[in-house]
């Protein structure tokens, strides 16, 4: 099958929103994914095409589905679960806990305040 302009082009711009989204430079980015920063900027612009391997490294990098990156498709709860992918990456181990306890706290809380007559 041969990628049009069009199609290597938008999924260019889906992969530059998500990285900017997450502050991650095209070199870290290009560097997480073994490739050049040249080749991965061409990706990004449209120019190049990446490999489905490399779709679906950048596919985790990103914490977005494949499916996203390729198609568009980003139901909510998979937005909702590929920024706390990416946020929970960041806590370390020993705090997990803390974490977990905060997390539930917040779900009640918007549970408690989106229930009618409150």
């Amino acid at each position: 099958m041969h990628m049009t302009n069009e199609f290597r082009k938008a999924i260019g711009q889906r992969i530059r929103q998500r990285r900017k989204a997450l502050h991650l430079t095209q070199e870290a980015t290009a560097e997480q994914l073994g490739i050049s920063v040249k080749h991965f900027s061409e990706a990004e612009r449209g120019i190049a095409g990446l490999s489905v391997e490399n779709l679906a490294k950048l596919s985790d990098l990103l914490g977005c589905s494949l499916d996203h990156l390729v198609k568009g498709a980003l139901p909510v709860d998979t937005a909702l679960q590929g920024c706390l992918s990416v946020l929970l990456h960041a806590v370390p181990h020993e705090k997990e806990d803390a974490v977990e306890a905060l997390l539930r706290a917040a779900v009640r809380l918007a549970n408690d305040t989106a229930a009618p007559g409150r």
